[in-house]
This record gives structure tokens, C-alpha cells and sequence, in this order.
């Protein structure tokens, strides 16, 4: 019997074949844009980085808006976008400045807290941590926020480098903004805390800096102290963890050290810092909270080599049932209870030191 067909049927299939067949080309565009994407990022950690990039800059944006509030009303000298070298080859004259923050009308010369701010090696700038740098001079201390390159834009050892030669100019220039150079505090947040253990290490083993190739910016009797908040110290456990967060740093590392098998590299071992340290390292104070999984990975292993050391050792963990569950970087969330019971104890920290004389003196316990 033969098929009648009717005006709907032949309407219905005009718009179904057109439709089934676009379908089918953007389905296919999708699919092949998804293979691009995930060849590109096997061979590049480029694309990865941008992302991560721009969720950690909105993360800085909302931190540092939480922590305006909070800065007193100490008026402050300020120095800002200071050049402490040239520009590193093409790259921007930014990434080498400083700003400073000093008790304004002040004659005395202050403890220097010298911050390297964090974002996982490949974002962050000196202006997300001018609040805290803030907060602290207000407590009667000079304090510096430096920049340094991040990755991709320059690969290890750029960054290191940079901050070193800032530290070579911090410490001739330190006392015309009523700094002590003698009394230096390498300090740090997330990668900015494993950058900070770095610097400690070149002015303090030699033998760490000689394996660097660096000569360090600072005498080892003028570094009196290190602050490291949520930072990162071993690496092979880092190339251990997983998740979602696990894999940003993981990618972020292979943008900073310029290859996808950092953690056998030398730059790996290098960042390794928990694998030099030594009785000559300063007195730290060293702080995580305990919904951060680089706490326990990372910041109490490395307090535990330290004291193993002979170091002093000024701790701020949370117990692992603590609530509510502090984040990574919780130090700068001065809304929580938590983060001002870590600023009290890190003013406590910096006032002990204070308690000791510069060079010679034994270390507080």
C-alpha cells in the first residue's frame, strides 16, 4: 500500500533534516575543539595558567576587600613602586618595584618585614598584600611588599633571582625609609612562603647557595626571623596529592619551573627547601589552617624538620576538627576570629625577636 504523504509530513521533515544536520556539525566542532584543548594542554601549561590565573586574582581581589576594614588608622610613610633593579629582558619594569610602609614622623630604626606575596608561582602582585602590610607597620615595624615575575611569562630561576637582588637593595637602602638592615623578617604567603624559605636558605647555608648558583643578597647576621603562611616545602608530596586544587598547583609548578617533570628536575629539588635546612635558619614562626591540605603536607613537616634542626620554631596549627574548617591563606580572612588570633601571634613573634639583640644573640625560644 503506498504512503500518503501529507503537507505536515513534508514540513516536519524539511525542519528536522536541516536541524539534525547542525546539530551534528556543532557536536562535532565541540568534540574536536575539546581534543584541541587537551592536546594543547599536554604540550603547554599556558592555557591552564590563564585560568587558574584569573580565579586566583578574583580570590585577591575579595581578600583584600575583606581586609580594608580592618587596617587602624596609624598614619603611615609610604614609598611606593620603588625599582629595586632593571627590567629582566623584556619583561615589564613592574616586576622588579617595591613598596614600603613605615610609622610616619618615626626617627627610630624599625625591624623590616620583607613580604613576597603568593598565587601559586603564575599570579598575585605586591598591591594584594598592602592591607596586611598595613596592619603590621602599624604595630611599629617597616614593612616591604615586593614584586617578581611569575610564570609563564619567565620560568624558574627568574623569581628567585629577582628577590634576591631586591633583598641586595633593601639592605643598602633599608634605613632611609627608618628600616633596620640589620634586623630583616623574610615573610611570605602560599608560594610567596616558599620563595621566602628560599631566600632564608641562600643566606644562610652556603652550601645551599653555592648548589643555587647565587650569591645572596644578605648577610646571614641581618636576616633575624622568617613568617611562613600556607606554604609549599617538599615537592615531591606535592607531586603526590590530587584533586582539583592539587592539580592547579601541579600545573602552576610546571609553568614555574619549565617542565612537566619538575619534581625530578633540579629545580624541584631546589624548591625543595625542607631537604637544606639547617640550625642557621632564623627563627620562624609558621602557621596553616587545617581545611587547607598543604598544612599537612607541607607547613607541619616542615616546622617538624626545623625543630629537628635545633631552629626555633613559633607554631599556629588548628587541630583537624576544628571549626569552621580555615582555608588556605585564612591569615588574610581577618573576619574569622581565627585570622586575628594568627596576626596576635605573629605581632607576639615579631616582639620577641625585637627582645633580642641583632647579631650574636641566642635565638628566643
Amino acid at each position: 500500500m503506498k504512503k500518503r504523504v501529507v503537507a505536515s509530513d513534508v514540513t516536519t521533515a524539511r525542519h528536522q533534516g536541516p536541524g539534525r544536520h547542525r546539530l551534528l556539525i556543532a557536536g562535532g566542532v565541540l568534540v574536536a575543539a575539546v581534543v584541541v584543548t587537551a592536546v594543547v594542554a599536554a604540550i603547554t601549561p599556558w592555557p591552564s595558567v590563564m585560568v587558574i590565573r584569573t580565579v586566583f586574582e578574583k580570590g585577591a581581589a575579595s581578600t583584600v576587600a575583606e581586609m580594608e576594614p580592618h587596617v587602624p588608622d596609624t598614619k603611615l610613610t609610604e614609598y611606593r613602586d620603588i625599582a629595586y633593579a632593571p627590567p629582566t629582558g623584556s619583561l615589564p619594569q613592574s616586576d622588579t618595584t617595591l613598596d614600603v610602609f613605615t610609622p610616619a614622623n618615626g626617627s627610630k630604626k624599625l625591624t623590616t618585614i620583607v613580604w613576597v606575596h603568593g598565587g601559586a608561582w603564575v599570579s598575585g602582585q605586591k598591591d594584594n598584600i598592602e592591607p596586611y602590610m598595613r596592619i603590621l607597620a602599624g604595630q611599629g615595624y617597616t614593612t616591604i611588599a615586593l614584586n617578581y615575575t611569575t610564570a609563564p611569562e619567565a620560568a624558574y630561576p627568574t623569581a628567585v633571582t629577582q628577590l634576591n637582588t631586591a633583598l641586595a637593595y633593601i639592605s643598602e637602602h633599608a634605613a632611609d625609609w627608618n628600616g633596620d638592615p640589620n634586623r630583616i623578617v623574610l615573610a611570605g604567603d602560599s608560594a610567596g612562603s616558599q620563595l621566602a624559605s628560599q631566600l632564608a636558605l641562600l643566606t644562610t647555608n652556603p652550601r645551599y647557595a653555592h648548589l643555587s648558583g647565587m650569591t645572596p643578597g644578605l648577610k646571614e647576621g641581618q636576616l633575624v626571623g622568617a613568617i611562613l603562611n600556607c606554604g609549599v616545602y617538599d615537592m615531591p608530596a606535592m607531586s603526590a596529592l590530587n584533586g582539583i586544587e592539587a592539580w592547579g598547583l601541579q600545573v602552576s609548578l610546571w609553568a614555574y619551573a619549565g617542565t612537566k617533570d619538575w619534581s625530578s628536575k633540579s629545580s624541584g629539588a631546589l624548591m625543595s627547601t625542607i631537604d637544606f635546612v639547617t640550625a642557621d635558619f632564623p627563627p620562624t614562626f609558621i602557621s596553616g589552617g587545617n581545611g587547607d591540605a598543604l598544612t599537612w603536607s607541607q607547613s607541619v613537616p616542615f616546622a617538624q624538620a626545623l625543630e629537628d634542626s635545633g631552629v626555633s620554631v613559633t607554631r599556629l596549627f588548628w587541630p583537624a576538627n576544628h571549626e569552621p574548617k580555615l582555608p588556605h591563606e585564612y591569615q588574610f580572612h581577618l573576619d574569622l576570629k581565627e585570622a586575628n588570633v594568627a596576626l596576635a601571634d605573629t605581632v607576639k613573634y615579631l616582639q620577641a625577636l625585637d627582645a633580642e639583640p641583632a647579631e650574636g644573640s641566642t635565638k628566643p625560644s
